[in-house]
């Protein structure tokens, strides 16, 4: 007989999954409360230690004073030496457990609190490592894809493809085809970013921008060689531009498989765009930087060559 699944099994499961995937927050949370738990308790711990140590005092000047009056009266047999050392023995070890119920509480709690929270740090950490395995995979499979096609069809068919351009025909009245215009969406990455009047570093004068700019990529490049990774959001804050969510985990690296260096996207001249912003006729500028992706898997890597450009 086959087994048929009832509404609450399914809804028991679903919770089940939800709870799995929420787990480092709900941990995270239970690990803040915790060690807000162990402070107040240790706080209340502390109000009652000078009562407790009050009545140590009290015990240890109880033995002093008896086995003073030993010695003020040898013959006296009530009171000796090993008797005081096990009196002091046992003032100090009930002390010592009166303080271990006084503060136990909040060191077990607190000890709770740091493993939740150490759990859920592993949990993000591990969630984080599956991630960027699994987008390296991806990127590695879509780079090769990307070969194949060059190799079989060309770099137009690919930029082609990949964008969804395609080639519209310029036609004179007579019906005879002048030249070919390729159009289509912006070919620009998800990574471009205006620098404009909206950044605190633009200037009104246009070779002061381009000497910024490129003093920062300059800068950037040797912060990559000297201490081999950069992050799209370091870039983002120099210029003045919002930081984005993928800028946290992609940049830059020293890597066998990248660039290498870093290029804004400006000095090469591919676009029109970039030429008058170079030329002073243009103000503003899509910088498109060529990132080397997500960095997390390949940062400590070490590389074959260590000849990189700068």
């Amino acid at each position: 007989m086959k087994y048929v699944p009832s509404s609450l099994t399914r809804a028991i499961g679903r919770q089940g999954l939800v709870a799995q995937k929420n787990a480092p927050t709900l941990l995270f949370g239970a690990g803040v409360l915790g060690m807000i738990g162990a402070t107040v308790l240790a706080c209340r711990a502390t109000l009652k230690v000078e009562e407790k140590l009050h009545s140590v005092q009290v015990d240890l000047h109880t033995a002093n004073t008896n086995l003073k009056d030993v010695a003020e009266d040898p013959k006296d047999p009530r009171y000796d030496n090993n008797e005081y050392r096990k009196d002091i023995a046992l003032i100090y070890g009930r002390a010592t457990l009166d303080f271990a119920k006084l503060y136990g509480p909040s060191v077990l709690l607190g000890a709770a609190s740091i493993a939740a929270l150490t759990k859920s740090h592993n949990m993000l950490q591990d969630r984080l490592a599956a991630v960027t395995a699994a987008y390296a995979v991806v990127d590695t499979a879509f780079q090769r894809y990307r070969e194949r096609v060059v190799e079989k069809y060309g770099l137009d068919e690919d930029q082609r493809l990949r964008y969804e351009t395609e080639d519209v025909d310029i036609i004179e009245e007579n019906g005879k085809i002048v030249s070919q215009v390729r159009v289509g969406p912006d070919e620009n990455s998800m990574y471009a970013r205006f620098f404009d009047q909206m950044s605190a570093n633009w200037n009104v004068d246009p070779e002061i921008n381009l000497l910024f700019l490129r003093n920062q990529q300059m800068w950037f490049n040797d912060l990559l060689t000297a201490r081999g990774h950069v992050w799209l959001n370091e870039v983002y804050d120099s210029l003045d531009l919002d930081h984005t969510e993928a800028g946290a985990v992609v940049g830059w690296v020293i890597s066998d498989g990248g660039d290498n260096y870093i290029d804004f996207g400006i000095w090469d001249g591919a676009t029109q765009a970039a030429r008058d912003f170079v030329n002073g006729r243009e103000g503003a500028i899509l910088l498109d930087f060529n990132v080397d992706g997500i960095i997390l898997d390949k940062i400590g890597k070490p590389r074959r060559d260590r000849k990189w450009q700068s």
